[in-house]
């Protein structure tokens, strides 16, 4: 046989093939393909980094259920940095369903509060606006505006936190009271709890349906944070995900954290992740080219390219209810 075949004759073979059921997968071997394509690029990713990572990423099945595909270390209890402002969401937005507050309530920005670090408050120079809870709160999530948290402190203290954060189930999600019960640091999560938040913001179980609206609308927004995950996506893609990244640094090297849920195009919850990555090295890197946010971004892709089918039945389709944000239209002033 000729060592050189025709385009024809190749395709005839590949139908041939075809027809024997050759080389064709089944459903089931489908559906498994995204999920190892997922484990493959997490552990190339996370061992190619080192340091050491505390990782929950889980995906909807046929039947709507949410199943895990990595649990890596998934029970540790680890500082959360600013990945824990959503917790500290959830209990601003608690205290508002049961009517304690609202989202227009207003309070005035001291400048004795004000901190440096990520945000934007701390980059007016000329402070004592009333703002409302809405503001800080959207400052908080979309930029992890460190002002904002000491504000959140003042609507709801430390232990009211805690307390609140317990009484959704949460065991090791917590902030870390210190002496002025109006302040505290943003304390320990671990990935499941923080999976658990995540997929019950995502199915409007966590908060009533609006509450949950709301804080999904703020971090699946465009001008949110793109280093990681969502670095190469389209606007389109972005809008998909719902992100809340975290760095810092403790006694083990530097943490470089992301936890979110990715979408199908019309709304219905596919995936949660909840990466927690610490002890690595390139310290005060705090952009793109840190090789953690590196390793993000080339999983967030992989999840995004072997999103599970929306589930077709009307049983799981129910379970994922859709949350969709408003349209994204680029104006240059006027």
């Amino acid at each position: 046989m000729s060592t050189s075949m025709s385009r024809r004759s190749a395709l005839g073979l590949g139908a041939a093939a075809a027809v024997a059921g050759v080389g064709v997968s089944t459903p089931a071997q489908a559906a498994a393909a995204g999920p190892a394509s997922i484990k493959k690029v997490y552990a190339k990713e996370k061992a190619k980094v080192g340091g050491l990572w505390h990782t929950h990423i889980a995906a909807v099945d046929s039947t709507g259920a949410i199943k895990p595909i990595v649990e890596d270390d998934a029970d540790h209890v680890t500082y959360g940095y600013s990945v824990q402002k959503l917790a500290v969401a959830t209990a601003v937005m608690d205290k508002i369903d049961r009517g304690q507050l609202t989202l227009g309530t207003k309070l005035d920005l001291q400048a004795d509060i004000i901190l440096g670090g990520s945000g934007i408050y701390h980059l007016h120079r000329v402070w004592g606006d009333e703002i409302t809870v809405a503001n800080f709160l959207t400052a908080m999530l979309l930029v992890s505006d460190n002002t904002a948290v000491r504000m959140c402190g003042r609507v709801v203290p430390a232990l009211e936190i805690n307390e609140i954060l317990a009484a959704k189930g949460f065991v090791h999600t917590r902030v870390e009271p210190v002496a002025n019960p109006n302040r505290f640091f943003l304390g320990t999560t671990t990935p499941r709890e923080m999976h658990d938040l995540l997929w019950r913001l995502a199915t409007k179980t966590l908060l009533k349906p609006e509450s949950c609206d709301f804080l999904l609308s703020i971090t699946r927004w465009l001008n949110g944070y793109h280093d990681g995950v969502r670095r190469v996506m389209s606007s389109k893609e972005r809008e998909r995900v719902a992100t809340k990244y975290g760095a810092d640094f403790n006694d083990l090297g530097e943490s470089r954290h992301e936890a979110g849920i990715m979408f199908s195009p019309d709304g219905v919850p596919l995936l949660t992740y909840a990466m927690f990555a610490e002890g690595l090295g390139d310290p005060e890197n705090y952009g793109a080219t840190h090789p953690a946010v590196e390793a993000h971004a080339k999983i967030g892709r992989t999840m995004l390219d072997n999103l599970p089918a929306v589930p077709t039945s009307a049983t799981a389709r129910s379970a994922v209810p859709r949350s969709l944000p408003k349209p994204f239209h680029p104006v240059n002033g006027g």
